[in-house]
């Protein structure tokens, strides 16, 4: 389980002072709960994200247990280290948006015709309660040619669930290599 811990000051110096000791600073919330400021060590938060097999990451701030979802995260222009992340607390039974990720499985056929595949959505945007999200979607990508994609349209949702994304956008596809 991860731990962190409270942060007493908002301010930007000392967010500046937990990023030079190796912290990451976080925003812990959810609609009914009172807001969190708290800070993670990076590495240990790094390693429990990749380790996690559903979409809840369980953490411990100042020993409280909290069950939270990642809502977004912002990284480092330069070095592309995670700096800030935003969790959203995972209410049982509370209807909300959620940001499940999105793979690709297969090799498309239109590789072979000079075509390369392009993910442009890596996260899509579902609505329900979080005990009925799925981890992620994976998608088989073995059929598409060039110039195929697959759309939102063509995703089937969850149960108790809603797509929230436009239903013509592209989620992957096989475009032509220039």
């Amino acid at each position: 389980m991860l731990e962190g811990i409270t942060r007493e000051s908002i301010g930007s110096a000392s967010a500046k002072r937990l990023r030079r000791d190796g912290y990451l600073t976080a925003n812990i919330y959810a609609n009914g709960v009172e807001n969190i400021q708290a800070a993670f060590k990076r590495g240990d938060f790094v390693k429990a994200v990749r380790a996690k097999e559903e979409l809840i990451l369980p953490l411990t701030v100042d020993g409280t247990e909290i069950n939270a979802v990642i809502q977004e995260y912002q990284l480092h222009p330069v070095y592309g280290d995670v700096v800030h992340v935003d969790l959203r607390v995972a209410v049982p039974g509370q209807v909300t948006n959620f940001l499940i990720p999105v793979k690709t499985s297969g090799t498309p056929k239109g590789l072979k015709n000079k075509g390369v595949l392009v993910i442009s959505k890596k996260r899509l945007k579902v609505r329900g309660a979080v005990e009925d999200m799925p981890t992620n979607f994976t998608f088989d990508v073995e059929g598409l040619d060039r110039d195929d994609s697959i759309l939102v349209r063509d995703v089937e949702a969850p149960a108790n669930c809603r797509l929230m994304d436009r239903d013509d956008v592209a989620i992957c596809g096989v475009i032509k290599a220039k």
